[in-house]
């Protein structure tokens, strides 16, 4: 593939919709699995309880990923917004104790 080609398909509104299509779909899952993980650690309800609010929200939190993945005026400012926050609840789930088994 030539230099030109490759500058091109850089250039191309599908690859910045197949980017944003997988910051979508893994990068939400990936936020809405960390959410719930430190949701149901930190909420200060029964365990129960937290985990069943937990699992209701990441439904939200999933949607308005996708939502966001599409809103936003760039692909990396997509990746950046929905991978950002699921870094951060991940360490919150670490430090609830999601990380250690003992």
């Amino acid at each position: 593939m030539s230099k030109h080609s490759l500058q091109r398909l850089a250039a191309s509104p599908a690859v910045g919709v197949a980017s944003r299509t997988l910051a979508a779909v893994f990068g939400g899952y990936a936020l809405a699995a960390c959410a719930t993980t430190a949701l149901a650690l930190w909420l200060p309800a029964a365990t129960a309880t937290a985990v069943i609010t937990a699992n209701l929200l990441s439904f939200l939190i999933y949607t308005v990923a996708v939502l966001w993945a599409f809103a936003t005026r760039s692909a990396a400012r997509a990746w950046v917004g929905i991978l950002a926050p699921a870094l951060m609840l991940a360490v919150l789930a670490w430090l609830g104790g999601a990380g250690n088994p003992f």
